[in-house]
């Protein structure tokens, strides 16, 4: 019989005092005991509303109930006929607005913690593997006879490995193309060590490897090489992940000034290139006693929780809108607020203010209040008349979205892009305006969710397996 309690079971997590101070995972993940007792909320339902929420399919209730019966490595199995990424999404997925969402269970309490079952069965599994049990019993088996067919995937973030992973195991000859020095696109260098460390990252792509996926990192395509280069090299396909790399400024007076960043430079400075750990490392990042940090979502949040971890005695979200409306995931929120994170909320940044060497010193805001709805849906914020106040800030850092890198496009005149970047596709089949050029994830979308790229990577990865095989290819 299923466990009828109304709450989650709660996963633990590091104290917030002592996380403030460090990158270690803020989340520890269930044990054994925590996941059996969490699978046991699982009706099981026949119709699985919850498979409906996902982007990606996974057999939910099927892999649940592995759990359940101590199966942990037959669920893995199970959750990678689909989802090839199962440590990234049960960390970062925004699983409350996806499978959770539709959760039977949610209708008369909370939903079962799908998120937290899938990542307890992919670390099971990674750990059962560093102990030796052989990887091969616990892959991906859907792997089909290779063919020699080349498939380039430009871009190695969320949509580009899932799309990867996919046509190795319709038994591709598959080759990523990475720009960046070090594999996995924006779950490098965008999401923090606290929420998704790296290990987790490169352990993921080591998997899709042992199918027969290649990387080539340091190629810029649309600069070290074309998609003519590439065709010439035999490649018959092709999918652009290249993701939502273009960062966007507010366009207010000091933007230009020392001590401000993009989100973007901000979190590769501290990401990739490893700057917490300065000077062990080359790449520096500036933090002053008082960083503020513009916008909502979930980049604002990885930022300003960033910084706190490096050293700012005060760091502040401003944000023009109330909580209500603010995009980041609810988690995220609540783990910031108990970090010490400020939120100067319905706060409108109208100008940077700096000192006579060029510095960041200050941002000058105006307090803000709700009026009627925009063609967002939510509610306009319009400011308050002789409101305006400075945040003391010697670091800003401008978390307000980021759009397509145009290198690519800029480089293939017959790719036909949005005016404000993003490649434009037919929605059924991911094929852009070139035959046999398929896209995917933020470069079409702008920038989304991790398990919205892997879905259209999905997608993808079935429509250039069709087309390569209507063309004789296949």
């Amino acid at each position: 019989m299923p466990d009828m309690k109304p709450e989650k079971t709660q996963t633990p997590e590091q104290d917030p005092v002592i996380r403030a101070t460090n990158f270690n995972e803020v989340a520890l993940g269930y044990t054994v005991e925590l996941a059996k007792a969490e699978a046991q909320r699982c009706l099981g339902c026949k119709h699985r509303p919850c498979v409906a929420g996902c982007p990606v399919n996974v057999a939910i209730p099927e892999f649940i109930r592995l759990i359940s019966e101590d199966r942990f490595l037959d669920a893995y199995s199970k959750i990678m006929e689909t989802n090839s990424l199962p440590a990234v999404c049960g960390r970062v997925c925004p699983q409350e607005t996806q499978c959770e969402q539709l959760c039977v269970r949610g209708i008369k309490g909370e939903p079962v913690a799908i998120g937290r079952l899938e990542r307890f069965v992919a670390d099971f599994a990674m750990k059962a593997k560093e102990s030796g049990v052989n990887a091969n019993a616990i892959a991906n088996g859907n792997a089909c006879a290779k063919v020699k067919t080349k498939v380039a995937v430009i871009g190695s973030g969320p949509a580009g490995l899932t799309c990867a992973g996919d046509l190795a195991a319709y038994g591709y000859d598959v080759t990523v193309f990475e720009a960046f020095h070090v594999p996995g696109g924006v779950l490098v260098y965008g999401i923090p060590e606290f929420r998704l460390p790296k290990d987790i990252v490169a352990a993921e792509i080591a998997q899709l490897k042992t199918h027969g996926v290649k990387i080539k990192t340091n190629m810029v395509i649309g600069r070290t090489l074309t998609l003519d280069d590439l065709k010439s090299e035999g490649f018959e396909a092709f999918f652009i992940g290249t993701g939502a790399g273009l960062p966007s400024f507010i366009g207010i007076p000091g933007e230009n000034l020392n001590g401000v960043y993009s989100a973007n430079e901000f979190l590769t400075r501290v990401n990739l290139m490893k700057a917490y750990k300065y000077p062990e490392t080359d790449t520096p990042v500036i933090i002053g006693s008082n960083t503020a940090v513009i916008g909502g979502g979930n980049v604002a949040m990885d930022a300003a929780r960033c910084a706190k971890r490096l050293g700012a005695e005060n760091v502040s979200i401003i944000y023009r809108r109330s909580e209500q409306e603010m995009p980041a995931r609810a988690e995220e929120v609540h783990h910031a607020k108990e970090e010490g994170i400020i939120f100067r909320l319905l706060t409108n940044p109208v100008k940077i203010t700096g000192n006579e060497k060029g510095w960041a010193e200050g941002l000058e805001c105006a307090r803000m209040e709700l009026g009627e709805p925009d063609a967002s849906g939510r509610r306009r914020p319009v400011p308050v008349r002789g409101s305006e106040h400075i945040v003391d800030a010697e670091v800003v850092v401008v978390a307000i979205g980021q759009s397509p890198n145009p290198l690519l496009a800029s480089s293939e005149p017959e790719l036909k892009t949005q005016s404000w970047g993003g490649i434009i596709v037919n929605e059924e089949t991911m094929e852009t305006s070139i035959e046999g050029v398929f896209a995917g994830g933020d470069a079409v979308t702008g920038a989304a969710t991790v398990i919205l790229a892997m879905g259209a990577g999905k997608t993808a990865a079935l429509s250039i397996d069709r087309y390569l095989k209507e063309h004789g290819r296949g």
